[in-house]
């Protein structure tokens, strides 16, 4: 009996993904080594520990396939015996060769990595989008080419079932109304009529260097963009013959009708070879007429893009983007003013737009809400008394400037997603709650805390999360090292405050003598002041700021 290896290709990442096994073999954990040496960044702690939006992105996610695959390879290699064959999904590929022994595993992660970034660019400079399919209860959804509608019944996404599949990934969706045999690959689902057929395109094309052949008018090929496989025949429009490495525009007559949008990327492929491939400029394309400079120019036209396709990619590439950066001339603020009014571009702001203005695209804006929402769920199920995470470690994780970050909170908190709650941020929907056990624990503290108000206990204190419940409810101030009621609080405060202004100084012990307590209490009650900016220390002296 032959043996044969399929490998997986992406959209199988997920966080975790070859922890166990890099424990329990020293063959899988040298493999992630040597990932993380030869790509010259923790690939390995991307794989392990996330967090999931690093590890998604494409330029991560394909070495970590690959990586994750090898490492299976190697721990099963010594029991396998021979492999006759050897394949992969896509990505998948680069794996075969590795088990294969046709390319090493230190040329395969380069290649790998360096296949990531360029999808990861091209997507930032033509970026795509996908309708997310909302309200799943007896949603119709149409199946194209071929026409056919069906209703949405559930999504899953790694297992778990959904309401929202975002941009990007994987996703099962449970169709009823039509019997496996309707549907085949590079089939679309859209809304019905969102979405039309074609079986013409009209491309730019640059065929790949490593031919020994032109590209020739006329060709018979296999045009591949989306998961779809249609033949056709290649007309170059402004070249006799394409060389290795050249570029020239070109339309692709289809025998069957695929379903493709204008910025979409394809492949061409003849029995032998993969001939070339770039993107499509215009969808539905009437015949031209070879060397016609009215029809080029037209395509070159299309290829640049409006002022409002440009703006949008350019916003894309950077969001969130400021209105000043990206729209600084009358054309690129008439741009911009079109794009917001359809609800392309979101300026996060209210009011009128002001160069501050933080702007994302549809999808992105998207894409950040659900990764403030996945931040905060993940922080609310490991520390569930926690108000919420705080601001700045909430603000590093989705990596934002904090005008950007500011303005994206005021959104959300609009939106009835999130809550402010002092430092902390946490979903709206978020109510932390003591258990009895807890709650007996936090009531016995704040006993001992009211029992002495200035001079409280500082060897009592519960559990880090009830501290943290008890702080973000606004019973207790943590000041340093000692915890005081926040009724204890507010009145050290404003006789503090009220006696600066009667006497515009105080001393240490003018403060200890106040309150009869002793200096550890007042000290780390006027260092906190300090802190806070309600007082500033000048000598032995505090002042009011």
């Amino acid at each position: 009996m032959s043996l044969a290896l399929i490998f997986p290709g992406q959209g199988s990442q997920a966080v975790g993904m070859g922890r166990a096994l890099a424990i329990s073999d020293a063959r899988a954990a040298a493999v992630f080594a040597t990932a993380d040496e030869v790509l010259g960044f923790p690939l390995s702690g991307f794989m392990t520990e996330g967090p999931e939006d690093e590890l998604t992105a494409t330029k991560n996610a394909q070495p970590a396939i690959l990586a994750h695959s090898v490492a299976v390879l190697r721990v099963v290699e010594d029991e396998l015996g021979p492999v006759a064959f050897a394949a992969g999904h896509s990505l998948g590929e680069f794996s075969a060769h590795v088990a294969a022994g046709t390319l090493s595993y230190e040329d395969a992660l380069a290649a790998v990595h360096l296949r990531g970034e360029l999808m990861f660019r091209a997507d930032q400079e033509r970026p795509g989008t996908m309708a997310a399919v909302l309200g799943l209860s007896d949603d119709e959804v149409e199946a194209l080419p071929a026409g056919v509608r069906a209703r949405i019944r559930g999504l899953q996404t790694h297992g778990q079932q959904v309401d929202l599949a975002p941009p990007g990934r994987r996703t099962a969706v449970n169709l009823t109304g039509l019997a496996p045999a309707d549907l085949h690959r590079g089939m679309v689902l859209a809304h019905p009529g969102a979405l039309r057929t074609t079986r013409s395109v009209d491309v730019r094309l640059r065929a790949v260097p490593y031919l020994t052949r032109p590209v020739r008018h006329n060709l018979t090929v296999t045009l591949h963009t989306g998961a779809a496989e249609v033949e056709g025949r290649l007309l170059l429009l402004d070249a006799p013959e394409v060389r290795p490495g050249d570029e020239a525009w070109a339309q692709v007559r289809l025998v069957a009708p695929v379903c493709a949008l204008r910025g979409d990327h394809f492949v061409i492929r003849d029995p032998n070879d993969t001939l070339g491939g770039g993107l499509i400029v215009d969808t539905d394309a009437p015949r031209h007429r070879r060397f016609d400079t009215e029809a080029i120019a037209r395509l070159e036209t299309l290829a640049r893009g409006s002022p409002e396709e440009l703006l949008l990619a350019a916003i894309a590439l950077a969001e969130p983007a400021t209105a000043g950066t990206v729209a600084s001339d009358d054309e690129t603020r008439a741009a911009l003013a079109t794009l917001t009014e359809a609800g392309d571009v979101i300026a996060l702001g209210e009011g009128a737009l002001t160069d501050d203005s933080a702007l994302y695209t549809r999808a992105g804006l998207d894409a950040a809400t659900e990764s403030v929402r996945d931040a905060l769920a993940s922080y609310h199920a490991a520390t569930p008394l926690r108000p919420g995470m705080p601001r700045e470690e909430l603000r590093g994780r989705l990596r934002l400037e904090p005008g950007a970050f500011d303005q994206l909170m005021a959104r959300l908190t609009r939106d009835g997603l999130v809550a402010e709650r002092g430092s902390a941020v946490g979903l709206a929907s978020h109510s932390p709650a003591l258990t009895a056990q807890q709650e007996a624990a936090a009531s016995a503290f704040l006993a001992a805390l009211r029992a002495k108000p200035f001079s409280p206990p500082t060897d009592q204190a519960p559990e880090g999360d009830v501290l943290a419940y008890l702080e973000g409810a606004g019973e207790v101030v943590r000041t340093g090292g000692v915890i005081f009621a926040a009724e204890a609080y507010r009145e050290l405060v404003e006789r503090i405050e009220t006696h600066l202004r009667a006497h515009e100084t105080i001393t240490l012990a003018q403060a200890r003598d106040m309150f009869g307590t002793s200096r550890k209490y007042v000290q780390a009650l006027l260092e906190h002041l300090d802190a806070q900016h309600i007082t500033r220390r000048v000598g032995d002296l505090h002042v009011l700021r």
